[in-house]
Parts: C-alpha cells; structure tokens; sequence
C-alpha cells in the first residue's frame, strides 16, 4: 500500500448542477426552441436558473456539459426530425447532426426520439450555456418531453 505523501491533487469539480424536465413541455415546430428544465436534482453554486448555467465569479475556466432529450409530438407517428444543441452566450456551439435530418417519418413511424450531446467548453465568468432542441413534425404538436436533462460541472485542472 502506498504510505507517501501525495501532492498537487484533489479538487472538487464544482461549479456543477443538473436539471431535467418533470413533465412534457410544448416546443415550435420545425424551429430551435430553448429547452426549459424546471427541476434541479442539484445545483451547488445557484448557477443554474431559467433553464440556463451562468458561470458565476471566480469560477472561470474549462467546463463539461451533458444533456440527453427526447422530442415527441403527441403520439402522432408523423416525427421527421430532431435534434440537440448546446448554445453558448445565445449562439450556436455544438449541435448532434449533421446533416440535420435524423430519420424520414414517410418510412417509419416514429412519435418520439431521443438524441444525447456532451462538450467541453472554455468559458469566462458571466458566459451562459442552454440547450436548444429542434422539432420538425406534420401532424401533431412538438414537444421536449419529460426525463429529458441538462447538466455540468468545471473540470479540475
């Protein structure tokens, strides 16, 4: 068994949060629409609020980011598209697809998907991060569905 002293380690990586939706939340069709998370299954810096991480003062630095969506439309069976973002400070990051179209509804009959992302982000104090989803349906209305999550945390360095 090791009996040094070990030095230069340890740390906690915190900032860090997650949320997720408790239930389905209506979303625009054939549009990116901010995804709403409105439950914390925690949230150690109170970085995260309206669905948002802001990365609070003197926490500057290199961040991870996960979420995992599913997009429905009411059971229609008509769903041709869905997708996933990160936006940082209101723009694009990173997206899940491209080209964009995931599956094509005149073949299969799909009602809802799921789609994860994860990225690792250099960001300043004040720096926001959201998750975007696109929904494209022709029948029914699009939402993010329930169980759907958003989290992070500052990585150690």
């Amino acid at each position: 068994a090791f009996t040094g002293t070990v030095t230069g380690a340890g740390g906690v990586n915190t900032p860090a949060f997650e949320a997720y939706t408790a239930t389905s939340v209506g979303v625009s069709n054939n549009a990116w629409s901010k995804a709403t998370f409105g439950t914390e299954r925690f949230d150690t810096n109170s970085a995260f609020a309206s669905s948002k991480f802001t990365v609070p003062s003197g926490e500057a630095g290199k961040y991870h980011f996960y979420t995992a969506c599913r997009g429905g439309n009411d059971g229609a069976n008509t769903l041709d598209l869905f997708q996933v973002a990160f936006y940082k400070n209101g723009s694009l990051y990173a997206n899940n697809g491209t080209p964009a179209i995931l599956f094509n509804a005149s073949s299969a009959t799909i009602n809802n998907f799921g789609a994860s992302l994860s990225q690792t982000m250099d960001l300043s104090v004040s720096d926001y991060v959201e998750v975007y989803v696109f929904v494209r349906t022709s029948v029914g209305s699009p939402d993010l569905l329930n169980d759907s999550f958003f989290g992070g945390h500052k990585i150690i360095e």
